[in-house]
């Protein structure tokens, strides 16, 4: 009987530090789970306090689904340069996400990209969308390349930027 109870407990333990999800999908582990983000790396690219189950780490890299933000400069990737409005993508994220709390959704079909990301709908403890928020400011495009839900919701908000010459859509003298 002593035995099972220590077992019993080795398994809780290893539950709560994220060590048993290796064979979940990622909708069964990260949907609608509320996380603090620890990072910020780009306008679409945020690190939360969550173990990655597939990648094995004590956190997880979450790239917005359905947008797409410039890229910054980095060494070693090609171009080095920063891409036009990427600061201001970074500092609306930063500066959106400053309470550090947020919301994932996911969508079941699609849950990581090419570089092991988890893709994931981010959502604020207001409810609103950092993806939103980013397209209405004109410092995001949607992005296409994955399906899911806030496709149709995702082209209207670009095309209202666009329209207004928000960010990246402000015309040129």
């Amino acid at each position: 009987m002593a035995a099972v109870l220590v077992v019993a407990a080795g398994l809780s333990l290893a539950d709560r530090a994220g060590w048993l999800l290796a064979d979940r999908p990622d909708a069964d582990v990260y949907h609608l789970l509320t996380a603090r983000v620890v990072r910020v790396f780009d306008g679409d690219t945020i690190e939360v306090d969550l173990p990655d189950h597939v990648v094995g780490t004590a956190t997880t890299r979450v790239r917005l689904i359905g947008v797409d933000c410039p890229e910054l400069a980095r060494p070693g990737r090609s171009p080095a340069a920063a891409e036009p409005w990427a600061a201001e993508a970074t500092d609306l994220t930063r500066e959106t996400l400053a309470e550090g709390v947020v919301l994932l959704r996911l969508e079941p079909h699609q849950t990581r990209d090419a570089y092991r990301r988890l893709l994931a709908h981010v959502d604020l403890p207001d409810g609103a969308s950092l993806a939103e928020r980013l397209l209405e400011q004109g410092l995001a495009r949607r992005e296409d390349r994955w399906n899911h839900s806030m496709l149709l919701r995702y082209r209207q908000l670009e095309l209202a930027a666009r329209r207004a010459g928000r960010g990246m859509w402000t015309p040129e003298p």
